[in-house]
């Protein structure tokens, strides 16, 4: 088992680093993640883990006899950049399609895949934008922007938050939870003070702060990225506001305490579950740290799974055709898993909620007591 899982981490190590494919027949699969960019940390972390699986997968007798190797896509988290990525992906001869990080770079590459009848598994982005823009091949394994709302909700209430500013950034992802937050939680007899939209790559919030000040919410809820949310955090904190903060799954990253500082003690996340807190993902862990030399990051274990599922697909449909691989993941009730269970609704949806509830202590995230 040892030897295994050694090959198994050297391999992916090797794709990682962009190595040529095995000298055998190969089924290729694209990753579309940011590998440059403001969230190049999150998608060459998404690289890794799909890799690592490939490897895995690889070392246990490959799918339909034959080997995977993929191949990455850059879309920086870029709409336009995606456009071009997919574009590039969809006619390299891949059978399926990993990735979506950013929903805002995600949506326009979902016809892309469609139209070529290509498989595609996310396993980050999230917003509810996507489900309509479904053309019928794109299966979600994070749960929704409902799901991650319903979970603030629920954590506001039990603490007894009765009035919350909201910020964005606009984009596809952080404006769809915005919106569908303001709409249930003013439906539930709670107040927004402020909702109020950065743009991106933004410095000074001295003008957003004041404005948030002068609302005196209960708490602030930013739900975009970390890059910027961290220096909100830091400098809602900096200019007296002592209210909770609370940041959604784009900002559940270590790197948001480099930024942030000692302004992130106590700061809330509402985050889909990563390796740390996951029984079941220590030795994906250590096999990880030992390819990469680094911990998993956030979305690390659903790219994981979402890679395993993908091959999954492909010996269950006893091929790659496009139909039999989508009717494969329709009906797929997939426990070899390190994040949980994964079974889809009608809508290609993950049927349950995988959001949890974070905290930011000792310049970490961590479990509440």
């Amino acid at each position: 088992m040892r030897n295994l899982l050694k090959t198994a981490a050297g391999l992916a190590l090797a794709f990682s680093l962009g190595a040529p494919a095995i000298a055998q027949d190969t089924l290729t699969i694209g990753l579309l993640v940011p590998t440059t960019g403001s969230e190049a940390t999150y998608g060459q972390d998404m690289a890794n883990a799909a890799n690592l699986a490939i490897a895995e997968i690889n070392a246990a007798g490959g799918v339909l006899g034959k080997q995977l190797a993929s191949t990455v896509g850059d879309d920086a988290c870029d709409a336009q950049q995606a456009v071009n990525a997919a574009s590039k992906l969809a006619s390299s001869g891949v059978v399926g399609i990993v990735g979506g990080y950013c929903s805002g770079a995600t949506l326009p590459t979902l016809k892309i895949f469609g139209d070529a009848k290509l498989p595609m598994i996310i396993p980050a982005a999230n917003s509810t934008k996507l489900i309509p823009e479904n053309p019928g091949n794109v299966f979600m394994v994070n749960s929704t922007g409902n799901d991650q709302v319903a979970k603030a909700i629920e954590y506001f209430t039990a603490n007894n938050i009765k009035s919350i500013a909201i910020v964005n950034q606009g984009d596809a992802y952080s404006q769809d939870l915005a919106d569908l937050t303001k709409k249930n939680w003013e439906a539930a007899g709670n107040t927004v003070t402020k909702f109020e939209t950065t743009n991106k790559g933004e410095q000074d919030y001295s003008s957003v702060v004041t404005s948030i000040k002068s609302g005196n919410p209960d708490a602030v809820f930013w739900t975009a990225y970390y890059a910027d949310g961290g220096l909100l955090i830091r400098q809602l904190r900096e200019q007296g506001y002592q209210g909770l903060i609370a940041v959604g799954d784009g900002s559940n990253s270590p790197e948001l305490f480099k930024i942030a500082g000692p302004a992130a003690e106590g700061v809330i996340g509402f985050s889909n579950p990563t390796a740390e807190f996951l029984p079941d993902a220590k030795t994906f862990a250590e096999n990880y740290q030992k390819a990469y030399g680094t911990a998993p990051g956030p979305y690390s274990t659903l790219t994981y799974d979402a890679t395993k599922l993908l091959a999954w697909a492909f010996t269950t449909a006893g091929s790659t055709d496009f139909d039999a691989v989508v009717a494969a993941l329709q009906g797929a009730n997939f426990t070899d898993t390190i994040s949980g269970p994964i079974s889809f609704t009608p809508e290609k949806t993950l049927a349950r909620s995988n959001f949890v509830v974070l905290e930011g202590k000792g310049g970490a995230w961590t479990l509440p007591q």
